[in-house]
């Protein structure tokens, strides 16, 4: 019997809040990350999960525990 798992969780986040706290535009925490601002829109959007490295990598960013930008 296959069983299947289905995510529905949604992960809230506050980058917006922390890169605005830092005095970042998107565009600037786009290429401290190396991602595109589009990248970052759509995390602040909560409309894409960053991989863990990424979510990993912003909170070295803003020097905070990954639990204190995302949350389900």
């Amino acid at each position: 019997m296959r069983m299947s798992f289905k995510a529905e969780h949604t992960v809230r986040n506050t980058v917006q809040r922390a890169r605005k706290q830092h005095n970042m535009t998107q565009e600037d925490l786009a290429q401290r990350l190396g991602v595109t601002r589009q990248t970052i829109i759509s995390i602040e959007k909560g409309k894409y999960s960053p991989s863990l490295s990424l979510a990993l990598l912003i909170a070295k960013t803003f020097n905070v525990q990954v639990e204190d930008l995302f949350s389900l």
